[in-house]
C-alpha cells in the first residue's frame, strides 16, 4: 500500500467545451502530478448544460473518472435515472436527497490498496431548501464510513461561501478534504487546517471563459437588464478554462499533506 496517495478534484463541468476540456487536460493533469485518481463534478455536462447521459458517464470513466459527483442538476436528463440506480456505478446524487430518489450519495473506491470513501452532499441557502440537512447527514454517513474508510472526501455543492465554510468547521479533522462545487467561480482559498483536512469554497468548472458560467454572457445579461426569462446556450467559443485541485494524503492517517490549485487556460480544444 502507497505511503501517500493523491487525487485530482474537477469543479462542475460544463457541457461539449467541459467535457472537451476534460478530455484534454486530465491525462496531462494525471502525468504531470502522479495523479492515482481523479473525482469530477458532471452534473453539468450534457449539451445544454443541464444533467448528464450514460454516454457521458462512459466517456469520463474511458478518460481517467474513478468517481463523479453532482448536485442540483443530476435529473436534468431522464436518461440518466436508470444508471444512476445501477449500485455498481460510480456517478453519485447528493446523499441528502431523500432516500425514494434513485442512486445513491456516497461511495467506496479501492485506489492501488486503498479504499477512499467519496459524500456527495447538497447545501440549502439559496437552493432546496426542503432537502435534509447537509450537517446531520454527513455526518450520519461519517458514522457509517468509520471504520470502512481513513480517507473520506465531500463534495458540497452549495451556493453560499458562508454554508461552505461552516462545513468546514464541522467537518474538521472527520474528513481528508472538502471542495465546494456549485457557483463555477473558483476561490482562491485552498489550504489544510491543522487537523489535517485539506480545503476550497469552490473547486470552480470546466467551460468557456468569456461566458457567465458556462452560459453565452449576453443571454445572462439581458436576463438582468429586462428580467425576462429566456434559453440558455452554452458558449463554445474559446478561451477554455479547467478548475480543481490536487490534494496529496497520508494513508496511514487520512490527514492531507499538500494541496494545489488547478486553474488551466486553454485557447484550443
Amino acid at each position: 500500500m502507497k505511503k501517500k496517495i493523491r487525487i485530482l478534484f474537477l469543479g462542475d463541468t460544463q457541457g461539449e467545451p467541459g467535457v472537451a476540456m476534460f478530455k484534454k487536460w486530465t491525462p496531462i493533469l494525471k502525468e504531470k502530478h502522479k495523479i492515482d485518481a481523479i473525482f469530477v463534478n458532471g452534473e453539468n455536462s450534457a449539451k445544454n448544460g443541464k444533467g448528464i447521459t450514460p454516454e457521458l458517464v462512459k466517456e469520463f470513466k474511458k478518460f481517467g473518472a474513478s468517481v463523479i459527483t453532482s448536485g442540483n442538476h443530476v435529473w436534468g436528463n431522464k436518461k440518466i435515472y436508470s444508471l444512476i440506480d445501477d449500485k455498481n456505478e460510480i456517478l453519485l446524487r447528493p446523499a441528502n436527497y431523500p432516500s425514494v430518489c434513485p442512486g445513491r450519495g456516497h461511495i467506496i473506491i479501492d485506489v492501488d490498496g486503498v479504499d477512499i470513501a467519496v459524500i456527495n452532499i447538497q447545501g440549502r441557502v439559496f437552493m432546496a431548501e426542503d432537502l435534509d440537512c447537509p450537517f446531520r447527514c454527513v455526518e450520519s454517513l461519517l458514522t457509517f464510513l468509520k471504520n470502512r474508510a481513513k480517507i473520506v472526501f465531500v463534495d458540497f455543492h452549495a451556493e453560499t461561501t458562508s454554508e461552505k465554510q461552516a462545513m468546514l468547521h464541522f467537518l474538521n479533522g472527520k474528513v481528508s478534504g472538502l471542495f465546494g462545487t456549485h457557483t463555477h467561480v473558483q476561490t482562491a482559498d485552498e489550504r489544510i487546517t491543522e487537523e489535517g483536512t485539506s480545503y476550497i469554497t469552490d473547486l470552480g468548472f470546466a467551460g468557456a471563459l468569456n461566458s457567465s458560467l458556462g452560459v453565452e454572457y449576453n443571454i445572462i445579461l439581458n436576463r438582468f437588464l429586462t428580467q425576462m426569462p429566456a434559453q440558455f446556450k452554452i458558449e463554445k467559443n474559446g478561451p477554455m478554462t479547467l478548475n480543481g485541485v490536487w490534494v496529496e494524503v497520508d494513508t496511514e492517517t487520512g490527514n492531507a499533506v499538500h494541496i494545489e490549485r488547478v486553474n488551466i487556460t486553454d485557447s484550443v480544444i
